[in-house]
């Protein structure tokens, strides 16, 4: 990553700002990289050679790795329109770029697999989670679309499979608290003051010491059905973050986490439809 310093008018451009940040890296590189996609600006969108200079504005390059693992998982394209593009995420595979995975990542198989390279997410999801992600294809009406997650029109539903070593006296709860990063920084706490996440949490049905819920987020803060879950007495199966932090170890892919992004509804602000989609994945119930 790295933030656009302040420069004087007329701003150089994308390419040339690479270049003389990255002298070690050839212009026609960098100008291949951007053709790609490969770098992309704050929003997981990707910025090309005609993305105007802005002071402040923050880029990322993916390095290419090398011995990259290999999720061997293949997401489903529900939907694809003119405007936006529905996938069926598996556990395991990121959304976007990050750490050890560049290719391996939702995002530039869909790239890959459909010739977009202006694609980009929406909203995100964990890369344990499985389930829907919804793509921008139209850079035109990309904002519209990105306006129903930040206002919070778009009505999600996860389902969970958690421990339950004792029924419960209540079977709904909605959980509100204060969500920020703890330590290390990719694991989130639950910390006293003004209320930033918001659950509505179900659990629909107790088999073997196992519950089956129905989770819907009102806000989007990070690992937030997973803390809510847990904070509750009820850790998600598979879940080596929450309610406690285990030893890093390599992918078990035989035990993927038991959360699913498994409905998403909106009223699409460009066609004016009802959309409504289901993942066609399943838990381990």
């Amino acid at each position: 990553m790295v933030t656009l310093p302040a420069a004087p008018a007329p701003y150089p451009s994308i390419t040339e700002f690479l270049c003389r940040a990255f002298p070690g890296i050839s212009r026609e590189r960098w100008a291949q990289r951007l053709r790609e996609g490969k770098v992309l600006d704050d929003q997981g969108r990707p910025v090309n050679a005609d993305t105007p200079y802005s002071p402040s504005k923050r880029i990322f390059y993916f390095r290419e790795v090398e011995n990259e693992p290999v999720i061997p998982f293949a997401e489903q394209i529900l939907f694809q329109d003119g405007e936006i593009l529905v996938a069926d995420k598996p556990h395991f595979l990121p959304v976007i770029p990050g750490g050890r995975y560049v290719e391996e990542c939702l995002l530039n198989r869909l790239r890959a697999r459909t010739g977009i390279a202006g694609l980009a997410p929406l909203h995100r999801l964990d890369r344990e989670t499985a389930g829907l992600v919804i793509f921008s294809v139209n850079p035109k009406t990309r904002a519209a679309y990105h306006g129903l997650f930040m206002h919070g029109t778009v009505e999600k539903i996860y389902r969970a499979l958690a421990e339950v070593n004792q029924p419960p006296r209540e079977n709904q709860w909605t959980v509100e608290n204060r969500i920020v990063r703890g330590e290390p920084r990719f694991r989130m706490k639950i910390v006293p003051g003004t209320v930033n996440a918001r659950s509505h949490i179900q659990l629909l049905e107790v088999k073997h010491n196992q519950g089956l819920f129905r989770l819907q987020p009102v806000t989007g803060k990070t690992h937030q059905l997973r803390l809510h879950l847990s904070g509750l007495g009820f850790g998600i199966i598979n879940d080596r973050v929450y309610p406690e932090l285990l030893p890093e170890r390599d992918d078990d892919f035989d035990r993927p986490l038991q959360l699913l992004a498994g409905e998403i509804r909106f009223h699409d602000p460009v066609t004016g439809a009802d959309r409504e989609f289901r993942s066609e994945r399943e838990l381990a119930w």
